[in-house]
């Protein structure tokens, strides 16, 4: 008598179907193969790997960048004409571009990891496309347009370098696994010792990585300096810049200075203005249409006093902290109008420093000669102390230190210590990618400060600290001073001992996964022996339907299709056995 039993049955798998699927759209079982990737596929996995380590580094970029959103959106203002927050929509998409790139990294490494044939599907390699030539673009117009901002990055680094180093470190030793896999299957000796050496490369190369590592905050504590102290940029950040509400709200938070921004109205009252015209920051558009675009210093202070400054800041909320005001304050803030120098003297002198810059007139301005008379006579009139005032702008610099001697001399450019004393200049105002923590012990040494600008993110106000900043420009005061410690502060022995524990671990988890990884040998056969072990838990997907490619594609359908029935003959049932083993390769 003949019995017969099932050899197979389909077990569902859909860790597996959904790994193929998302990546190739192979959903079904027998879409799925075991056969060596295509070098055309191979191509695309470099790309993909190529994509996700410059989507990486953008996204960093602009992570990094927040400290200087407004200058972006100022940058944009600029070269478009209207005024838009584009930090955050840019950031959603750097975000969205490069989680698109890890996750179909992450599913062709998981390819790898099963032994399954990588193939991208095409809406995939049209939209890994897309994001790398989109980066790509937006990368060479940032270093064309503003190549500046990339000092950035560089700086960052001293913050987050330690902390992005353990980072690497786990993820190259997770990843050895995978390797070792590889490695392992791998029948040329030369493929394997490729495979070994630029792992091997990569591993080193991070071990070492530390000793590149520079940041001013790998010191011992009791080096530490004072706190930098706050300047307040055009006043407080939660209120119309260059108004008087926001100066009254620096004095109330006690920053230690302000800064402001002087202009002469076209009948000699000096006023407070960043911007060439009032577009921006007034409803000139509304109540002087015709006059949108010229000059403010065209403008007659009796036209300037009909503007209002204050409502523009509400709407657009350029530092996400108009909600932080109060009923009364809100309404206080949205009816402020374009302010005098002298109102704001008044409002600071008696409690805050403050740092003067000026813009240049048109020439057809009837004070254009004699601007920086009338606003040195505006300043001494109201009664600040001389020492409180850092006068930035060169021109006619030998004229304010006669009239006004008790001003500090600032410059705006970066020059060294025997130019500056010549010069009678005692301080430094610069933009914070401008000085090397170098300069500014330099600068210490020679008795002159350095103020730097525009600091608001948390982490760079550390950085500064710890290299020795006496004070930092802010439109994010209320955050800073908040901050009572640097946000890290690491002795270099305890750094020296993270590192070096650090890279012994991963060593031996490195060593230990090569050791125990089985030989390449051993796979095909304990394969065959525990499907003829265990005939009744056969998969299909582990005899390699797509190896039987040289059959016909009937025979290819029916393995696919049907159940294979045998004999319960022991002479039978083990031709057969074997037989299935060597149609399989094995």
């Amino acid at each position: 008598m003949v019995k017969h039993q099932p050899l197979q049955y389909y077990e569902p798998q859909l860790c597996l179907s959904c790994l193929t699927g998302i990546y190739g759209c192979r959903w079904k079982r027998y879409q799925r193969s075991h056969d060596d990737t295509t070098k055309w596929e191979r191509l695309w996995f470099l790309i993909l790997t190529s994509s996700f380590f410059l989507t990486l580094v953008w996204f960093y970029f602009w992570w990094e960048v927040h400290n200087d959103y407004n200058e972006i959106n100022w940058f944009l203002y600029n070269q478009m004409g209207y005024w838009s927050d584009w930090s955050i929509p840019i950031l959603v998409t750097t975000a969205a571009g490069f989680t698109y790139v890890t996750v179909l990294l992450i599913l062709a490494l998981c390819h790898i990891a099963v032994g399954q044939q990588m193939n991208l599907h095409w809406l995939h390699k049209i939209g890994l496309m897309t994001t790398l030539i989109t980066t790509v673009v937006t990368m060479s117009s940032i270093a064309q347009l503003w190549d500046d901002e990339w000092e950035m990055v560089f700086i960052s680094l001293q913050a987050t370098a330690p902390f992005l180093h353990i980072g690497a470190l786990a993820v190259v030793t997770a990843l050895s696994w995978l390797i070792a896999g590889q490695f392992a299957r791998t029948e040329k000796a030369t493929s394997q010792m490729l495979m070994f050496t630029a792992y091997l490369a990569v591993v080193v190369a991070l071990y070492l990585v530390p000793l590149t590592i520079s940041s001013p905050c790998i010191m011992e504590k009791k080096a530490l300096g004072p706190k930098p102290a706050i300047i307040g940029h055009r006043g407080a950040p939660m209120v119309s810049k260059n108004t008087l509400m926001s100066f009254q709200k620096a004095v109330e938070q006690k920053m230690y200075g302000v800064q402001a921004d002087v202009v002469l109205s076209y009948d000699g009252v000096p006023f407070l203005m960043h911007d060439k015209t009032l577009r921006r920051t007034t409803n000139v558009e509304e109540v002087f249409p015709e006059r949108a675009y010229e000059h403010s210093s065209m403008f007659n202070w009796t036209d300037l006093e009909k503007l209002n400054a204050g409502e523009w800041f509400l709407q657009n909320d350029p530092f996400w902290t108009a909600g932080s005001l109060s009923r009364s304050d809100y309404l206080e803030a949205a009816n402020q109008s374009v302010c005098k120098l002298a109102d704001m003297l008044e409002v600071i002198k008696d409690n805050t420093s403050l740092i003067l810059n000026f813009q240049d007139l048109p020439r057809a301005h009837p004070y254009y000669s004699t601007y920086i008379n009338i606003t040195l006579e505006t300043i001494l009139a109201s009664e600040i102390q001389q020492q409180a005032v850092m006068w930035l702008p060169d021109t006619e610099r030998q004229l304010v230190r006669q009239i006004a001697p008790g001003f500090q001399q600032t410059s705006g450019l970066k020059l060294d210590a025997e130019r500056m004393r010549e010069k009678g200049i005692v301080k430094l105002n610069l933009r914070y990618t401008k000085v090397t923590n170098e300069d500014v012990r330099d600068y210490a040494m020679a008795n002159l400060s350095v103020n730097l600008y525009t600091v608001n993110e948390p982490w760079l106000y550390s950085i500064l600290w710890c290299a020795g900043v006496q004070s930092v420009t802010s439109d994010s005061s209320h955050v800073l001073r908040k901050v009572p410690f640097p946000i890290w502060l690491m002795p270099p022995d305890e750094y020296h001992l993270i590192w070096i524990t650090s890279d012994l671990i991963s060593f031996i988890v490195i060593v230990g996964v090569f050791i125990f990884q089985k030989p390449a040998f051993d796979i095909p056969l304990l394969s065959c022996r525990w499907r003829l072990g265990s005939i009744r838990t056969y998969n299909p997907e582990q005899i390699m339907l797509s190896a039987a490619v040289r059959r016909s594609s009937r025979d290819v359908k029916i393995m696919k299709e049907k159940l294979i029935f045998s004999e319960i003959n022991s002479g039978v049932e083990t031709t057969d056995e074997l037989s299935l083993c060597s149609e399989n390769g094995y």
